[in-house]
């Protein structure tokens, strides 16, 4: 227990310079407790003789003058408050004084600048921050905001505080049990387990306080606010709880009606404060008084709220915030007087530990059923009623850990009781007959197992033979459109050729003059293909994005579907509203920014024509003139140039809207045109799937099902390399399909026609000529080199 008075601090606001100073002076020798002086120097108008007093001292714990920052105030009031809560005892910090002489600025702070944050965001930073420091304990915080507002509770923490009104919200009331201990109840405790959490907490209890402007202050707190911290602490393994709580406690201040002269709500509030700060100065002086046997503790709810702050259970500590100026030095002194009786009160302290109630509950039943099984054992009688779910169950959990175990010689400690003793005996058969059980299903299932393999191996097998007939129809398709490229391109070549006698072909080349691909072409190094296939995942990726197609769909459709949209009948009208839209934007995107620069502008000229009748009004009344009668001609200029503006920004914002609703009716024909496309080739492809694979069982029916024999090795290493990489075969065919090729008397070599050959006679189960070719010699052997490959790839995997 500690017992002490209780703690009073001074602490003076700077003055504002237009004011005129009070006299005061501030002794703090070691020897003597520090003091204040205030002093009032004689008033010629109220007469020769004046017998009133010109000086008055009081004595503080410590007295902070005018240059004192926040830093100070905490370190010497509130941190000593803060570590005794945090050894378990209650602690309570609260600032008094008249309005607008810095009450909140000392325990909230200032927003404006971080070093002003006052005790409570810097009580908070200190707690948490022992609290990581601290391990050898366990730590629990919960943090709760009450405003007492025209003698009603509030909850600051109340998420219905911005969408209800004040009247609609539930009143906090205040409930006391038989040992006298208050409980607040719709006061809700938020749990905060880091400093992030606890400031976000007072920052939203701040917004919802009742602030208005008063004569005396700017902003002015016209509540009484309590922010308390409530902290507990327990030992691993201990069954002690320490619990303590940190009221900071924010009072409104007092003002005299007939000084400040406010009316209607603020004379409310005003009465409702100075009552309320009466019946507090009641209680301070009933506890000042020592044979007093009432404290009027119930007569306001701050008092009762405050009860063990005030002469209780509590280590308490009193700012007196204090407005030196000479208007405010009667308010002053009234402040240091309330300290003087507040410094006469004792408080003893009690450190607030209690046992863990759930530890005390399991620590009894364990000893009544020690007892009760020494009477069994005493009187030999013998129980008869049936064990319970949690006696059971605790006998399964011993059962369980004694099998577990690996010593020899543990011991299974059931009492003696036979209910218990039979239960043990029951489970274990159970136990056995499971594990009997249990290893006869294993080898049933390992059985059906091997049923189940053998199903999903067919399965498996159907789905890679789709897979290859799917892949071959595409490849085919892709041939065709080659086919009928490569054409085209002859076509013109040959035309070209005609007129202008431009191409001669070279026998020691095999390619066309000027064709600088040819030799590209030829290059099979790795380096090359790696090349080539990030080319082509790029491509591949780009078309996704052009045509908006699903990601699953293969490459070589995306690639079908590329070429069916550049020969589609609709692509020119396509591409011009692309051209038309894209004109639109850039047109409705410079009438945006050039309507808002007219809106601008006619803002500006609104302000110039307000500061033009505000000058000569100004203008009128200092030099005592009429206002002009005719009219100015600067204030006409600004009105002809803002009916301007307005004319043009109607103009404008008409067009924009036109542009609007044209640009609107561009994107709808854009979509409609695109989900045509789609359907057309959806249909086109189908089709074309549908001729080639009944062409292809029409020619060799017998050709997905025979097993393909094994290519030798020194025709193996290319198809190889092209089914690892199976996106160079695409990105090989991508660029041929526009290179212009001429007949095939033209370019063919003994060369190319020597490994034509041994292609052709590396493919028995598929004849030549059920594959369409390109009459190019390199991209036909590519082709079935393609084919070749993943045929063999797609065999292994069917026969293992």
């Amino acid at each position: 227990m500690v017992k002490q008075t209780i703690q009073i601090f001074a602490r003076v606001k700077p003055t504002v310079r237009k004011q005129p100073q009070g006299i005061y002076s501030i002794d703090e020798s070691e020897k003597v407790a520090p003091s204040l002086e205030i002093i009032l120097p004689r008033d010629l108008a109220d007469g020769f003789v004046n017998n009133k007093r010109e000086s008055y001292k009081f004595n503080f714990q410590r007295i902070f003058d005018q240059d004192a920052n926040q830093e100070t105030i905490f370190e010497n009031i509130a941190k000593p408050v803060a570590e005794s809560v945090l050894a378990g005892y209650n602690g309570t910090v609260f600032a008094y004084g008249q309005t607008g002489s810095g009450k909140t600025f000392t325990i909230t702070g200032g927003a404006e600048r971080y070093r002003d944050r006052g005790i409570i965001p810097r009580t908070l930073s200190y707690i948490f921050e022992q609290l990581q420091k601290d391990g050898s304990k366990i730590y629990t915080t919960h943090i709760s905001y009450l405003e007492i507002y025209n003698e009603c509770g509030y909850d600051l923490l109340d998420p219905r505080h911005e969408a209800s009104s004040l009247e609609d919200l539930p009143k906090v009331t205040i409930l006391e049990d038989p040992n006298q201990n208050i409980h607040l109840k719709n006061l809700s405790l938020h749990q905060a387990t880091t400093e992030e959490e606890a400031l976000n907490l007072l920052f939203l209890g701040d917004t919802n306080r009742m602030i208005a402007e008063t004569p005396m202050n700017q902003a002015s707190t016209r509540s009484h606010c309590i922010f308390t911290i409530h902290l507990s602490s327990k030992e691993p393994g201990s069954a002690t709880v320490r619990h303590a709580k940190l009221h900071l406690v924010d009072l409104a201040g007092s003002e005299r009606v007939a000084k400040t002269g406010v009316g209607g709500q603020l004379l409310t509030e005003a009465k409702y404060i100075n009552l309320s700060l009466h019946y507090l100065e009641q209680v301070i002086i009933a506890l000042s008084e020592k044979h007093r046997s009432h404290i009027p503790y119930r007569n306001s709810m701050m008092t009762s709220i405050l009860r063990d702050s005030l002469g209780g259970n509590c280590m308490t500590t009193m700012i007196a915030t204090l407005s030196l100026e000479k208007r405010n030095i009667d308010e002053s002194i009234s402040t240091c007087r309330f300290a003087q009786r507040v410094a006469l009160i004792k408080n003893e302290a009690v450190l607030n530990e209690e046992i863990d109630p759930r530890l005390m509950i399991i620590r009894l039943q364990k000893e009544i059923q020690e007892l009760k099984d020494e009477l069994a054992i005493v009187t030999g009688e013998q129980r008869t009623e049936a064990l319970t779910e949690a006696e059971l169950l605790q006998l399964e959990k011993l059962i369980t850990s004694f099998l577990e175990d690996q010593d020899p010689e543990s011991r299974l400690e059931v009492g003696s009781d036979m209910r218990k003793i039979h239960h043990c005996f029951h489970y274990l058969k159970k136990l056995l007959n499971d594990k009997k059980i249990y290893g006869k299903s294993t080898v049933s299932s390992e059985i059906k197992d091997q049923d189940c393999q053998e199903t999903l191996q067919e399965e498996d097998y159907k789905k890679l033979r789709d897979i290859l007939q799917q892949r071959d129809n595409e490849i085919n398709i892709l041939v065709n459109m080659l086919k009928k490229e490569k054409k085209k391109a002859q076509d013109a070549l040959h035309v070209s050729s005609v007129d202008r006698n431009e191409c001669k072909p070279t026998q020691s080349s095999p390619f066309p003059p000027g064709n600088l691909e040819g030799p590209r072409l030829l290059l099979s190094s790795t380096p090359t293909q790696v090349q080539d296939s990030t080319t082509f995942e790029h491509r591949s990726s780009l078309l996704q994005r052009k045509t908006g197609m699903r990601e699953e769909m293969s490459l070589g459709r995306q690639e079908a579907f590329e070429i069916f949209k550049r020969d589609h009948a609709d692509s020119v009208t396509i591409e011009d509203n692309k051209q038309i839209l894209k004109q639109r934007f850039s047109e409705a995107k410079a009438l945006g920014e050039n309507i808002n620069e007219a809106r601008s502008k006619i803002g500006h000229l609104k302000e110039e024509i307000t500061q033009r009748h505000l000058q000569q009004v100004a203008l009128g009344i200092s030099e005592n003139m009429a206002a002009p009668s005719g009219p100015d001609q600067m204030e006409e200029k600004l009105r002809s140039q803002l009916e301007e503006e307005k004319r043009r920004y109607k103009v404008m914002f008409t067009r924009l809207k036109a542009l609007k609703v044209e640009i609107e009716h561009l994107q709808l024909l854009m979509d409609k045109a695109k989900v045509k496309l789609q359907k057309e080739f959806e249909a086109w492809w189908t089709k074309e799937a549908s001729r080639l694979q009944v062409n292809s069982a029409a020619g060799n029916p017998l050709s997905h099902t025979q097993p393909l024999p094994q290519v030798p090795e020194s025709q193996h290493e290319r198809p190889q390399l092209l089914s690892n990489n199976r996106s160079v075969f695409y990105s090989d065919v991508s660029a041929r399909k526009i290179l212009p090729s001429p007949c095939p008397t033209l370019c063919s070599s003994p060369e190319q026609t020597s490994t034509r050959a041994s292609l052709d006679n590396s493919i028995p189960e598929k004849p030549v000529s059920s594959i369409p070719l390109t009459g190019d010699s390199q991209t036909d052997s590519d082709i079935l080199a393609f084919i070749k490959a993943r045929q063999n790839v797609l065999q292994k995997k069917c026969f293992q």
